[in-house]
């Protein structure tokens, strides 16, 4: 799934973008800019966070590279995920990595 919606701790909604399982890589600086342009229009104010987050244990080690979307109250979800998604698919497809599952024993 490319994007899901969530509800925070604090209370509010956020789009989660899981762009690195489908690109490969982290986005760009220059990339979520792109972004923020695309969503201004829509919601007046945006708060875009790019994260790398790494969750591990003793089996296995999971990294992966998301983008957050504050959605503020009242925000058309719907049409917020569509502009997201058009987003993620055209630099996905734009500069895709190739990603290589090895195991490292540990």
């Amino acid at each position: 799934m490319l994007t899901v919606v969530s509800h925070t701790n604090a209370g509010s909604n956020e789009l989660r973008i899981n762009f690195g399982v489908f690109a490969g890589r982290s986005a760009t600086p220059a990339e979520i800019d792109d972004l923020a342009a695309a969503l201004l229009p829509e919601l007046g104010d945006v708060t875009i966070v790019a994260e790398d987050r790494r969750e591990l244990n003793e089996n296995s080690e999971t990294s992966i590279h998301q983008v957050r979307v504050e959605l503020p109250e009242g925000a058309d979800v719907q049409r917020v995920i569509a502009l997201a998604e058009e987003w993620a698919q055209a630099h996905i497809e734009e500069r895709h990595a190739d990603v290589v599952d090895t195991q490292i024993e540990l």
